[in-house]
C-alpha cells in the first residue's frame, strides 16, 4: 500500500513536471541524474538574482564577485586572532547600526555570567518585559559584534531593555558551558519577571542555544520562558538536510560538505566534542515531548541558508507538537540575513521580531 501510494504521488509529479517544462528540444540546461540510492547528481546551473528579492539584496548579489573567499572558509588557527579578526571586520557595521538605530549599552553582570544591556537611547524601555539575546559565531567567536549586531536594532525598534549574554565557548569549554550560563542569567532575571514575559532569541549558534534552552530550562525544573526566536538554526544540528548541500553550492558563505569518506571540519572548534548530537537538549526537533513545552516560536531563515532544512524541519515538529510556531523564508536570503541592515528583507525580520514579542510576552 505504502508502495502504490509512493509510486502514484511519483508518477504525479514527473507528470506535472512534463506539463509545464518547454521541450526537450528547448531545455536550456541539462537535468539531474538520480542513482539507486536516491542520491542527486546535480549538473552546474547559474543562479542569477532573485527578481522576487529586493533592489538592495540584488546589487549585493552583484557585488559577490569582488568580494574575497568567504571567511566561514578561511580557518585562522588562533582562535583570538580570529575573534580579533571577526571584531575588526563587523565593526563599520556596528558603527552603521549605532547611527540607524541609537541605544545605550552598558556593560554588567548577572548570575556570574558577563552580559551587555541595551536599551533605546533617551527612552525608557518596557518595564516588565525583557528580552535575552545569544550570539551566533560558531560557538566559538563573535562576542561581543554579533551581540551588538542582534540587539541594537531590536533594543532601539522595539523599545526593549536586550540582555545579550557573554557564553562560555570553545575551546575554553564545551556544551553544557553555553546553555549552563542561560540558565544563571535566566533563574536571576525570574527575580524580577515574570517567566511569561522574558523572550529569548538568537541567531546562528544563538539560534541553537535558544532552542537548547528551550529544552534545558523545563528539564531543570524551571518555569518555561514567554516566547523563543530561533534565527539562522532549528532544533537538531547544523549542516542537516538539503539546505547544506543546496547553499554550499549557491552562497558562499560556508563551503559544501565534504565527499563521503573525508575528514569532516568542525565549525565549532570542538564545542560539542564528546556530546550526543540527539539527545533531547541539542535535538529537540527529534523529541516531540521535549517540543510539547516549548514556548510560541519565531524561526527566520533564508532560501539560501544552510540552516534552511534545520528551521523547516524544527518548525514543521513544532506544529504537530501542538505548540505556536512561525516560519519566515526570505527570498534569496543567506545565513542570518538580518544583521544586514541595509536590506529591506532586515527591516522587515526586525518588525516581525519585534511584533511576535509583543504578542506573546503577555
Amino acid at each position: 500500500m505504502v508502495m502504490k501510494r509512493a509510486t502514484k504521488g511519483l508518477f504525479t509529479s514527473l507528470v506535472l513536471a512534463l506539463a509545464f517544462s518547454p521541450a526537450l528540444s528547448e531545455q536550456p540546461q541539462p537535468g539531474p541524474s538520480f542513482q539507486p540510492d536516491g542520491t542527486v547528481n546535480a549538473p552546474a546551473f547559474q543562479l542569477p538574482p532573485s527578481p522576487l528579492s529586493s533592489p538592495e539584496a540584488q546589487a549585493q548579489q552583484k557585488m559577490r564577485a569582488r568580494m574575497p573567499v568567504a571567511m566561514a572558509t578561511q580557518q585562522e588557527p588562533d582562535v583570538a586572532t580570529r575573534r580579533a579578526q571577526l571584531n575588526t571586520m563587523m565593526a563599520p557595521r556596528i558603527t552603521q547600526m549605532l547611527k540607524l538605530f541609537p541605544v545605550d549599552i552598558r556593560d554588567s553582570e548577572i548570575g556570574g555570567v558577563r552580559v551587555k544591556i541595551l536599551t533605546p537611547k533617551g527612552k525608557a524601555p518596557a518595564r516588565d518585559r525583557v528580552l535575552i539575546n545569544l550570539h551566533g559565531g560558531a560557538f566559538y567567536l563573535c562576542w561581543d559584534a554579533c551581540a551588538l549586531a542582534e540587539s541594537i536594532p531590536i533594543a532601539a525598534l522595539g523599545g526593549y531593555r536586550v540582555i545579550t549574554v557573554d557564553y562560555r565557548m570553545a575551546p575554553e569549554y564545551k556544551h553544557p558551558a553555553g546553555v549552563e550560563d542561560v540558565e544563571k542569567v535566566y533563574r536571576e532575571l525570574l527575580k524580577t519577571y515574570k517567566p511569561k514575559r522574558i523572550g529569548i532569541y538568537g541567531c546562528s549558534a544563538g539560534g541553537a542555544l535558544t532552542a537548547q534552552s528551550a529544552a534545558w530550562l523545563p528539564s531543570k525544573g524551571l518555569p518555561q520562558a514567554g516566547a523563543v526566536g530561533i534565527f539562522g538554526a532549528g532544533g537538531v544540528r547544523f549542516e542537516s538536510g538539503d539546505s547544506t548541500y543546496i547553499a554550499g553550492a549557491i552562497d558562499g558563505s560556508f563551503g559544501p560538505p565534504p565527499v563521503p569518506g573525508a575528514p569532516k571540519p568542525d565549525m565549532t572548534r570542538g564545542y560539542f566534542d564528546g556530546a550526543d548530537m540527539d539527545d533531547p537538549i541539542l535535538a529537540s526537533a527529534r523529541h516531540p515531548d521535549v517540543l510539547k513545552k516549548f514556548p510560541p516560536a519565531l524561526i527566520i531563515t533564508g532560501t539560501r541558508a544552510m540552516d534552511l532544512s534545520p528551521a523547516i524541519y524544527t518548525n514543521s515538529q513544532l506544529i504537530k507538537a501542538g505548540v505556536k510556531s512561525t516560519l519566515i523564508v526570505g527570498e534569496a536570503m543567506g545565513h542570518c540575513y538580518m544583521m544586514q541592515p541595509d536590506l529591506p528583507e532586515s527591516r522587515d525580520a526586525y518588525a516581525a521580531t519585534i511584533a511576535f514579542f509583543n504578542e506573546n510576552l503577555k
